[in-house]
């Protein structure tokens, strides 16, 4: 597997030492700087203080859940930006469902392709260096501001709080904006996943980001069967 060209922090959250180990050795072959914890405290003192690029989680934490700790990380303003790739030996829709609402960028279940992993993690990384390299003007539609130099969003002077998966699937739309998106297509973009994987994660991610952008939440139309569109209308530069 051909390493990273930047070293990037990885922390591997899990209380089980083996499935540590196990992730920690493809993750440091494939280029990146691991670092661990075994519970939630743990992993949220570590996430302040190393600023890691993306949080491998797992969900069945002792103590303190990794729901609980995701939660914290995206109210938290030092790391609401870190990524983050849940771990669930669930396979229950309810749990993805739920890690994925609270800001979760991708999930796995367990067991799992440590190869995968890796792969997921490096698709997750790549799409956050492609958003924050782009670096031009602005753009607005109707009350709807993105700041594509400051990476920021806000809605009527107001901002927006939005995880990086969140920011990239607004992004998407807005610079295809007119321009029904099929949900594939945009786990193909958005993701970098197959398009035949799990469309109930671009549901669920449209959603929270309606919720997020209140009345302007409106201008993301869905188009039945097939996926979403941004509204064209009101635009300007």
């Amino acid at each position: 597997m051909q390493a990273v060209t930047t070293v990037e922090r990885v922390l591997v959250v899990d209380d089980e030492p083996d499935i540590v180990a196990l992730v920690a050795y493809h993750l440091v072959k494939a280029g990146y700087r691991v670092s661990t914890a075994g519970n939630g405290q743990d992993a949220i003192s570590q996430a302040r203080s190393e600023r890691p690029s993306l949080i491998v989680l797992d969900l069945m934490l002792p103590g303190m859940s990794g729901f609980d700790v995701l939660e914290q990380l995206r109210s938290d303003e030092g790391t609401r930006d870190v990524a983050v790739l849940m771990l669930t030996a669930r396979r229950e829709e309810p749990d993805r469902i739920r890690g994925l609402s609270l800001g979760a960028d991708d999930y796995l279940t367990k067991p799992f392709s440590p190869q995968e992993l890796v792969l997921r993690v490096g698709a997750i990384l790549r799409r956050l260096r492609s958003t924050l390299e782009r670096t031009d003007e602005a753009l607005r539609i109707g009350p709807l501001l993105i700041d594509r130099a400051a990476h920021k969003v806000s809605v009527e002077g107001r901002d927006i709080e939005l995880t990086p998966t969140e920011y990239r699937l607004l992004l998407t739309l807005a610079e295809r904006r007119g321009r029904v998106q099929a949900r594939g297509l945009l786990l193909e973009t958005v993701w970098e996943a197959a398009p035949d994987i799990q469309t109930r994660t671009v549901d669920m991610h449209v959603q929270r980001l309606r919720t997020k952008l209140g009345p302007a939440g409106d201008l993301i139309e869905t188009v039945r069967g097939f996926g979403y569109r941004l509204s064209a209308a009101q635009q300007r530069r």
